[in-house]
């Protein structure tokens, strides 16, 4: 570790007063998502099911300990003779919580929070990004049964993997929704499971991977001023309408057979705005939804499209600083890997809502101004350290917002001072390794 990064860690580990987790994530949410789906407690048990909701949130704050340290670190276990708590045990405390309730569970506290957030926006608009990430899953029986691998011409992936399509609040990076299932299925479908949940006066942000007219169309069509934004993909063939101005057209794309068999709803046709602006020598084309001109500035278009890159930054979050790099899941069977991964948005959400709040008391500061890394080292640290108090509750004392928000805040995004460049390809033939080496001395 170097010194800086010492001296960063040491200066956020500061002792300062805390309020309960509870109160943003309220226990309301998990009784009555418990009950919804039939499993709430009934009796006196070892391993409560609202206790359970925090241990599987608390298996992605808690990266680096096992479930069973997990569960005494959070005093989750019900005061009683014996405190020994079997790995069957919880294996089958979270068999029974199920996946369902910490999905449930997770889409009511993201409406919550988005409906408290006050989002900025773009002409009305909030902006959105999707885009997707895959996870890797321990090499059992049942996943490998229920993930695909993905490979090459050389090789086979030595993991079972699970493909994720989320949906972020660009400025604040907290999620709206996400859908996943094993690798092999297509990013596109993922991303049409999210549409239910797209809000009205929104703009969402592509990666030209997504382009499909029935994806875009279905989009576009959900609610209110539901807009879209991604880059033309190389090849593609449209007819000019009509110029709006200066490299800015309404163009007309035509809809294959193949995707209105599968939505008969889907018209013939489609219009859509091509805005084309030079970027550092480069020319950049944007397609859109924003048909109006008076309404959505052309100018101002083709620069949205650096934004979706925050998505990118929120999975980095996720992978390499909530995770710890520990890029494969904990659990064995694919039910709890379903719902290890609903805890781990759920966790990521709970962080980002708190730095929501750290962000509103500062003056004219977003919360992806504020470092990801040192305010979740923070939040986790004293988590980790402070006494705990009720069972099954994250502790009573978390982050005084007011004191502590100004030394999370980022300086400001550096430039890259180099281009990008390709990497060398892979061989495609395995390099055979050789028994005897002598030979080379």
């Amino acid at each position: 570790m170097e010194l800086s990064e010492a001296l960063a860690r040491t200066s956020i580990n500061r002792l300062t007063e805390f309020s309960s987790l509870a109160d943003v994530l309220e226990p309301d949410i998990i009784q009555s998502c418990l009950n919804s789906n039939g499993v709430a407690t009934l009796r006196r048990r070892k391993l409560p099911m609202d206790a359970m909701v925090w241990a599987v949130i608390g298996m992605s704050l808690f990266r680096s300990e096992s479930v069973r340290q997990l569960i005494n670190k959070l005093d989750i276990v019900l005061p009683q003779e014996v405190d020994y708590v079997a790995r069957s045990a919880v294996t089958q405390a979270r068999k029974k919580l199920g996946s369902d309730v910490v999905r449930d569970i997770f889409h009511r506290s993201a409406a919550t929070w988005h409906q408290r957030a006050e989002h900025p926006h773009w002409c009305s608009l909030n902006l959105f990004g999707v885009d997707g990430v895959v996870w890797r899953t321990p090499e059992t029986k049942e996943n490998s049964a229920a993930f695909a691998r993905t490979a090459n011409k050389a090789c086979e992936s030595g993991y079972p993997q699970v493909r994720m399509v989320c949906m972020m609040e660009l400025s604040s990076h907290l999620l709206v929704d996400s859908a996943f299932d094993s690798v092999a299925e297509n990013e596109m479908n993922l991303a049409a499971k999210l549409i239910a949940r797209v809000p009205d006066n929104s703009l969402t942000l592509f990666d030209k991977g997504f382009y499909s007219l029935g994806l875009l169309h279905d989009w576009q069509s959900k609610g209110e001023n539901t807009h879209w934004l991604l880059p033309l993909k190389k090849g593609t063939q449209y007819e000019e309408i009509r110029s709006l101005g200066k490299h800015d057209k309404l163009v007309r794309l035509s809809t294959t057979p193949q995707s209105r068999k599968k939505r008969p709803e889907l018209p013939l046709t489609i219009e859509a705005r091509l805005t084309t602006r030079q970027v550092k020598g480069k020319q950049v084309s944007i397609l859109s939804s924003m048909l109006d001109p008076m309404a959505y500035p052309s100018a101002e278009i083709v620069d949205l499209y650096a934004h979706r890159w925050e998505i990118e930054l929120g999975y980095r979050e996720m992978k390499q600083y909530l995770l710890e790099s520990r890029f494969t899941l904990r659990s064995n069977l694919p039910e709890l890997i379903h719902q290890e991964l609903w805890g781990l948005l759920l966790a990521y959400n709970l962080i980002r809502y708190k730095m929501i709040l750290m962000a509103k008391s500062l003056k004219s500061v977003f919360p992806n101004q504020l470092s990801f890394r040192d305010a979740s080292s923070h939040i986790i640290n004293k988590l980790t350290n402070m006494p705990l108090y009720a069972p099954g509750n994250v502790p009573k004392l978390i982050l005084d917002i007011e004191r502590n928000a100004k030394q999370f805040k980022l300086e400001g995004k550096r430039e890259r001072n180099y281009p990008r460049c390709l990497k060398v390809s892979k061989n495609k033939y395995p390099v055979a390794k050789r028994k005897n080496a002598a030979h080379l001395k």
